[in-house]
């Protein structure tokens, strides 16, 4: 009887399968599943392992190229000029870092309601829209010696003479240009927590008010946990920015 039973069990049938719901569904979370990751390796998997491979051969042009192994790694790892420059990009992570504290900030601060608010953000905002290049001719007037930052520091009560060169003193300079990074891109990263902070439900305040809970109280326990997935987003995009920057030697 069980072999009977099996021998009367219809063959798997991939057309009527295809036609029917649950078969239209595999079939398309298949098919868009395929195109991206045929792009995702075409573009980034691909090229890696090509890149991968190339770091093992000589790469001078003049001369047939050859496999040389690790000796391209040696040379990379014994040279002080290419890990002086990852150096330098700790000075843009710690910009970073003090960028987004100061973005956090101010989007509370406005999002507890400030009296002309709306200007202020506009205002934070607008260096992110100025070309790069703008802002390069800006800040070398703004840190040229004796002008705008030596002008306000001396009417601060300090001595010209023992102000550094901003841009020319090699101790200081990548310290300067971290706070251009840092008044260029903080609007940028505000107006982001501004909008996420303003999608958090606003009953939620009001039930904190009733029950006594003050500013600091309604950030720590409403607010940073409704958008930490946008503070960890911003996070990594400075972080990644501040490798791809260059810095003054």
């Amino acid at each position: 009887m069980a072999s009977s039973a099996a021998g009367s069990k219809k063959p798997f049938n991939f057309l009527k399968w295809a036609k029917s719901r649950k078969g239209q569904q595999t079939l398309i979370i298949i098919g868009f599943s395929i195109i991206p990751l045929i792009l995702l390796f075409t573009f980034t998997y691909y090229p890696f392992a090509e890149m991968a491979k190339f770091s093992f051969y000589d790469r001078n042009y003049t001369k047939v190229r050859g496999f040389v192994g690790l000796k391209n790694y040696a040379d990379v790892f014994g040279r002080s000029d290419i890990f002086k420059s990852l150096f330098l990009s700790l000075y843009y992570m710690g910009g970073a870092v003090v960028q987004l504290a100061l973005a956090l900030y101010l989007a509370t601060v406005f999002c507890f309601g400030v009296k002309g608010g709306n200007f202020f953000k506009g205002c934070m905002f607008f260096p992110y829209l100025i070309n790069g290049i703008a802002i390069g001719f800006i800040f070398k007037f703004f840190y040229t010696r004796g002008f705008v930052l030596d002008t306000v520091l001396q009417w601060i009560g300090f001595d010209l003479e023992s102000l550094p060169f901003w841009l020319r003193d090699t101790s200081i300079n990548n310290v300067s240009l971290v706070g251009t990074s840092v008044w260029k891109y903080f609007g940028q990263n505000m107006v982001l927590f501004v909008g996420a902070m303003m999608s958090v439900d606003a009953t939620l305040y009001e039930a904190a008010d009733l029950d006594g809970a003050n500013k600091w109280q309604q950030f720590k326990y409403i607010m940073l946990p409704s958008i930490k997935t946008i503070v960890m987003l911003n996070l990594i995009m400075a972080i990644t920015g501040s490798l791809d920057r260059k810095s003054v030697v």
